[in-house]
């Protein structure tokens, strides 16, 4: 490779070099810097001279959008909703490796949606360092909106340990989905729409309004490393909640909320959940299922090597009676879940219905192995449907004793129309 005035610069594959204060672009073999960017170049050693100049961007420039070198204060009072969106534009148009960097800082944010498809970047990568925080005026927020929503991208990634603060305290009076049939949803922290190849690792959500994340409709999305924290009483704050997914894949998180640490909602496949601390909140479901037409099946469900620790419940699948319409929910494993002061360990509730009336039908099949200790004598609770009961349901090695000082009393299970195998150690006793 050369530079102005001949001078050759030999680099090791995959070297590269950092310039501040421009965006470095090759143009006949030299670099040039220009506009407010910050840009990386990769280069190998012999490859550079010989592809075209817009292969050359598209595969070895790597392009940095900073936030506020589009006007983002930072200061914690001015909505830095157009800087982002500005921010995201360019990014978004430009070619080959691209990120989007939030520095350290507080903006305040009201809602903001980063929507794809960015036709010419092999790469994007948002790099959170700074705290975010949401505005508290609910009129801003359209239906059905994420606070930070991001659509019809494909390999985007979330990183850079900063924080989602949704402010959610003032809403949380308005969040009324638990006695209202029709009730507007708040906005969830973050948002995934239509997604595809997305990873999100090492950032944080606290005090949503709604849902911390919200996936809908994605594929091959992986979490880890997130942390989410909301005050048990909040309402409606799920951690997680998977809808009409695939090949989903959450890991090494610690989760503590108002509601499900993770729910797994209808037409979801292939979800994978593994090492996840929940605790307070209401465990890990399945649903609820069932509550409207046309709900896709769910399958392949693997939730392993996680912790429940002051847990409403631990592993819960929920569906409401006499649905509109038939669903599945099969081929779900649960395996070595520990289980620390759990009110209900596992349940399967295809009663659920936090209204007056309510329908649903569903057939579930779940198979693992549990144990620790549940602060309620109940400590295994099935029960299904009379017309649609619970089939090749498999209990392995369950073992749940009562929290210590209530010794004298011993755990218990129950069932209603389950077709139920046991394996191993069964504590509390089989009830069918």
């Amino acid at each position: 490779m050369r530079l102005a005035n001949g001078v050759r610069l030999r680099l090791p594959l995959f070297a590269t070099m950092l310039f501040l204060g421009g965006v470095v672009e090759g143009r006949g073999g030299a670099l040039t810097a220009s506009g407010g960017l910050v840009s990386a170049l990769s280069l190998g050693d012999r490859t550079a001279d010989r592809v075209s100049h817009s292969d050359w961007k598209r595969r070895v420039v790597s392009v940095v959008f900073d936030v506020k070198r589009f006007g983002a204060l930072a200061d914690g009072r001015t909505d830095d909703r157009k800087a982002f969106e500005a921010a995201w534009n360019e990014a978004c148009r430009s070619t080959g490796r691209v990120n989007l960097l939030i520095p350290k800082g507080t903006y305040l944010l009201g809602p903001v949606r980063f929507a794809g498809p960015c036709t010419d970047v092999s790469s994007l990568t948002i790099k959170v360092q700074g705290h975010l925080k949401a505005s508290t005026n609910l009129s801003q927020y359209g239906s059905d909106a994420g606070w930070v929503e991001f659509g019809w991208v494909e390999g985007l990634s979330l990183t850079g340990g900063g924080v989602f603060n949704g402010q959610g305290a003032e809403a949380w009076l308005y969040n009324n989905c638990l006695v209202d049939f029709d009730c507007k949803l708040l906005p969830p922290n973050i948002k995934f729409i239509s997604m595809n190849k997305t990873s999100v690792r090492g950032v944080t959500s606290v005090n949503s309004k709604s849902f911390h994340i919200a996936l809908v409709e994605c594929e091959g999305f992986r979490g880890s490393e997130i942390r989410i924290s909301a005050p048990a009483d909040s309402p409606n704050t799920d951690g997680i909640h998977i809808e009409r997914s695939s090949g989903v894949y959450i890991s090494k998180s610690r989760i503590r909320t108002g509601d499900d640490c993770i729910s797994i909602g209808q037409g979801n496949s292939l979800v994978r959940i593994t090492n996840i601390n929940c605790g307070p909140g209401h465990g890990i479901s399945v649903g609820s299922l069932g509550r409207y037409r046309h709900e896709g099946n769910v399958s392949g469900v693997v939730v392993q090597d996680c912790n429940m620790t002051g847990t409403a419940n631990g592993i819960r699948i929920k569906t409401w009676p006499d649905s509109p319409d038939s669903s599945i929910a099969t081929n779900m494993t649960f395996e070595n879940i520990r289980m620390n002061n759990v009110t209900n360990p596992i349940i399967i509730d295809q009663t659920y219905c936090p209204f007056a009336s309510c329908s649903f039908k569903v057939t579930t099949s779940i198979s693992g192995t549990y144990g620790g200790t549940s602060s309620s004598p109940l400590a295994v609770a099935l029960e299904c449907s009379r017309g649609f009961p619970c089939q090749d349901i498999y209990l392995q090695d369950v073992r749940l004793d009562l929290l210590d000082g209530k010794r004298d009393m011993n755990v218990t299970s129950s069932c209603k129309n389950v077709k139920a195998k046991y394996i191993g150690t069964q504590i509390p006793p089989p009830c069918a």
